[in-house]
This record gives structure tokens, C-alpha cells and sequence, in this order.
């Protein structure tokens, strides 16, 4: 990520380097706290920016929030690639399996092991979606 700070500045491009130092910036604080998980700081900084992109366009700012889209997809390329929708499937009906869930009142235990097994692969909003169609089709 340095060397990609170092060839934006030779090229020109300031609002490239400047979002990447930052992200740069958020991973030494990170380390220096001792977290070191680097992909949870990627993954943290790009739903920021989507969610600030969000905001720009609902107070009309599309000027803003198409920056904000540009440094998302910028930090996106840094992130690994996500589990497909088939290997997020296979992982929430091992969990159910594992823990013995039954139904929606289960979900907290399913979460932990699914995004304990995801390793960061994976948004928390799509797992606790899949984890709900699953518990609520075991729940009939």
C-alpha cells in the first residue's frame, strides 16, 4: 500500500494518495493498539466510506459522495474477495447443525461460530441475513 502512495504522488494524483495514507495511517494506529487485524481495518474503512457516500447523496452532495464511492472501491481492491453466496450457505447450515438451533431465538450462538469460521470474509449484515433464512426455515 506505500508503494501505491509513493506512485500516486509521482503521477499526480493527490486525492489517491491522500485516501491512502489515511488508510495506511488507520492500520499503524491499529497495529500500535495491538489489534493487528488488518482486514478488519480495510473492511471498516470501506463500509465508512459507503456509508458516508450514502449520506452525501441523501443531503444532495453527489459531487462528495461519488469521492466517497471512489476511495470504497479504491479500499475494496486491498480486501480479499468475499464468500460466494454457496460457501456462506454451506457455513450457516454447518453452524445450525453444530449448535443445534431451532429457530430465530438461536441466532446470537449461530453468528458467533459463522463469523468465526468466516475470518473476516464476509459482510455482517449478509451472514445475519442467510443465518435468519436458515433459522426461520428450521423453525416450521
Amino acid at each position: 500500500m506505500r508503494q501505491d502512495v509513493i506512485r500516486a504522488m509521482k503521477a499526480g494524483e493527490r486525492d489517491v494518495a491522500s485516501a491512502l495514507r489515511l488508510l495506511v495511517s488507520e492500520l499503524q494506529r491499529d497495529a500500535k493498539e495491538g489489534s493487528g487485524d488488518e482486514i478488519a481495518v480495510l473492511r471498516r474503512e470501506h463500509k465508512r466510506r459507503l456509508e458516508a457516500a450514502t449520506q452525501f447523496q441523501r443531503a444532495n452532495r453527489p459531487e462528495l459522495a461519488q469521492q466517497e464511492e471512489a476511495e470504497a472501491v479504491m479500499i475494496a481492491r486491498y480486501l480479499p474477495p468475499e464468500l460466494t453466496d454457496a460457501q456462506l450457505s454451506e457455513l450457516v447450515e454447518t453452524a445450525v447443525s453444530e449448535t443445534g438451533a431451532t429457530g430465530l431465538p438461536d441466532l446470537g450462538p449461530v453468528m458467533r461460530l459463522v463469523m468465526d469460521r468466516a475470518g473476516g470474509l464476509v459482510d455482517g449484515k449478509r451472514a445475519s441475513a442467510a443465518v435468519r433464512a436458515a433459522l426461520s426455515g428450521t423453525s416450521r
